[in-house]
């Protein structure tokens, strides 16, 4: 981070703080608002640490106590923090807390097993970027607490990931078998209704997880699903749900987001970043263009919702 960027040092620890916006800038080359928006909310957690346990910057001395008082004061206090602002430093005190773990600075995070507060059911038909990231982060966070061994959270991360990065049903997802999976070309063959076979690219992320998923699972019998349970058989549509409600549920979103809405996502995403609408119908599998064309009507909402906020003369 450039001097001009780097956090301020007028509060306890801010010197850590440092330390971890710039791993978030340099390493995971996150923009600089979103560095910002991790300092201000760690910033914001120190001080109020400073009057409320007197904290002076060793933060392997937080307990979870500690952050449970914060959540129930910021929230309630006589300048309460919205909701979703709230969301957003629990948000950030996790990530912060599990990079110390990773430095070999804390023995365990003390927002192991915390759920973030929820946001108001306010449900949208999609999630955001931002939402779709912080889902998908869930299984490493999961497994790095505890709370999933290695096999659940590689299969679940490679499931939430392809679900998102393909924009699969969760029917055609469960019926994925290894060989489906193309890893030169970066495309899944996928069995889709009517037994339509279609192949789609999945995008870099998903492939890295398939690839960590099938690396642990070693080789697999040809036709063997590749998204299974303790027993072997194929995952069903029901158990992703459950899995992926655990997992919004751990990140503070919405838990009746369906595995549908990962489709809708995916499709959203495209869409507002430029892509051809034929090309997002072939992506989904849609056997008619005006299916697909229900997803112009959301981005244009967006636009619109976007102009009226925006422009002096809207």
């Amino acid at each position: 981070m450039s001097p001009e960027k780097a956090p301020r040092q007028d509060y306890p620890g801010a010197g850590t703080v440092g330390e971890f916006c710039a791993h978030l800038a340099n390493e995971r080359r996150l923009s600089p608002n979103t560095v910002r928006n991790y300092e201000e909310a760690l910033r914001d957690f120190a001080r109020w640490a400073e009057n409320a346990c007197g904290f002076r910057g060793d933060f392997a001395s937080i307990s979870r106590r500690d952050v449970r008082d914060f959540v129930i004061e910021r929230g309630r206090g006589n300048a309460p923090l919205s909701r979703r602002t709230l969301h957003n430093h629990v948000s950030a005190l996790r990530t912060f807390f599990l990079w110390l773990r990773r430095k070999g600075r804390l023995a365990a995070s003390p927002l192991t097993g915390v759920v973030l507060p929820k946001l108001p059911k306010t449900l949208p038909k999609f999630l955001t970027e931002q939402q779709a990231a912080e889902l998908l982060a869930m299984p490493q966070q999961a497994f790095e607490e505890g709370l999933v061994d290695e096999a659940q959270c590689l299969r679940d991360r490679a499931a939430l990931e392809t679900l998102y990065g393909g924009g699969l049903r969760v029917g055609e997802l469960c019926g994925l078998t290894a060989e489906a999976i193309d890893f030169s070309a970066g495309t899944a063959r996928v069995l889709g209704k009517g037994g339509k076979t279609r192949v789609v690219p999945v995008g870099g992320a998903a492939l890295d997880a398939l690839r960590a998923l099938a690396k642990a699972q070693g080789g697999a019998a040809r036709g063997a699903p590749l998204f299974r349970g303790k027993s072997g058989k194929p995952l069903s549509p029901a158990a992703v749900q459950r899995q992926l409600k655990k997992y919004l549920a751990l990140a503070g979103l919405p838990t009746d987001i369906t595995p549908h809405k990962l489709r809708h996502s995916c499709a959203t995403h495209m869409l507002d970043r430029g892509a051809d609408l034929r090309l997002v119908q072939e992506q989904l599998g849609h056997a008619s263009l005006s299916t697909t064309q229900i997803y112009t009507h959301v981005t244009l909402a967006r636009l619109k919702s976007a102009y009226k906020k925006a422009h002096p003369r809207a």
